[in-house]
């Protein structure tokens, strides 16, 4: 289905939980309140939702948290949603906590790719960024990922005095490792607005000065996910750098997505708190209705963000409460 812009929506990112079982401070605040588990969608509902969303066009779904993987069954709603005939495909990102106990189930549901956040490798600056001691688990989570040949992207925000100091040594894991490694601008949104973040150019001037790259640096054709990251290969990397650059090198032009809460509100654009509820659609009512929903919000998509002005941001929530 194409938006009143003419752009493609073929892909939705779905959160299944608002909890987590990390504190990522620029996520989820001290003092977070879980929604009820009456007031979150059940597997049966998404399910429903995304057959719907296949029929109007929409193919490919990222399913998200919170954290998804501390939600009990998981692995049983991807193989929900990948059984729908038309689904192309079903990815997930995850902080990698609980990937490696869960890889197997994932693997045999039909995960198609995971995407791991990860914004350091030194692990009491883990500890500080996240609340916990998990990046030995984390690490292993990812290798165990690399090799089971599943497609393995990194998602790494960078902080100004918190862990801009680190971005070569994350770099590296694509070059020693058969992954992508993502360098993400930090949304300003919720907690978001009070860290400072650093841009796509930044880190690929940075690039191009350690990896002696002279003259212009041009970013690789082709499609490698659903997303808007432009990728980059590096000299003797395994893998690829990819930029994903929300504030200064501004994507809506070819923008192909909505998002649905762990509630049930479908969101067409992270800037703004506009949402249309297909909770009831999918609870009690008919795929018609269900439809007409998705139709309404892919419809309402806004033309472009404007995240480079505050005054324009009306979104608040907590990325948590949203999706990552």
């Amino acid at each position: 289905m194409r938006d009143s812009y003419g752009r493609t929506i073929e892909y939705m990112r779905i959160s299944i939980t608002d909890r987590c079982n990390l504190r990522c401070r620029y996520c989820m605040p001290d003092g977070a309140k879980w929604i009820p588990m009456s007031e979150i969608l059940t597997y049966e509902e998404i399910e429903r939702i995304c057959r719907e969303a296949v029929r109007i066009g929409i193919t490919r779904f990222k399913i998200t948290g919170g954290e998804p993987l501390v939600r009990k069954g998981c692995a049983d709603l991807i193989r929900m949603i990948r059984q729908i005939p038309g689904t192309e495909e079903v990815t997930m990102t995850t902080n990698g906590v609980l990937l490696g106990e869960n890889l197997e189930d994932l693997l045999a549901a039909g995960l198609d790719a995971v995407n791991i956040s990860l914004d350091t490798l030194i692990p009491e600056k883990y500890q500080e960024i996240t609340g916990a001691d998990e990046l030995e688990r984390v690490r292993k989570s990812i290798f165990m990922a690399e090799k089971s040949e599943i497609r393995v992207k990194i998602n790494t925000v960078l902080q100004k005095g918190v862990n801009d100091e680190e971005w070569k040594s994350l770099a590296e894991l694509a070059k020693k490792n058969k992954l992508d490694v993502r360098f993400i601008e930090l949304m300003p949104i919720g907690q978001g607005r009070a860290e400072n973040g650093i841009s796509g150019a930044w880190v690929l001037g940075k690039l191009k000065e350690a990896y002696g790259i002279e003259g212009e640096f041009y970013p690789l054709e082709g499609r490698f996910g659903n997303g808007p990251a432009v990728y980059y290969q590096l000299p003797g990397f395994q893998g690829k750098i990819g930029l994903i650059s929300a504030l200064h090198g501004k994507f809506c032009d070819r923008c192909n997505r909505i998002r649905m809460t762990s509630t049930g509100k479908l969101k067409a654009c992270l800037c703004y708190a506009d949402t249309i509820s297909v909770f009831e659609a999918a609870r009690h009512g008919s795929e018609e209705e269900i439809r007409k929903c998705l139709e309404q919000a892919i419809r309402g998509k806004p033309k472009m963000h404007h995240f480079e002005e505050q005054n324009f941001i009306t979104e608040q929530k907590n990325m948590s409460q949203i999706g990552g």
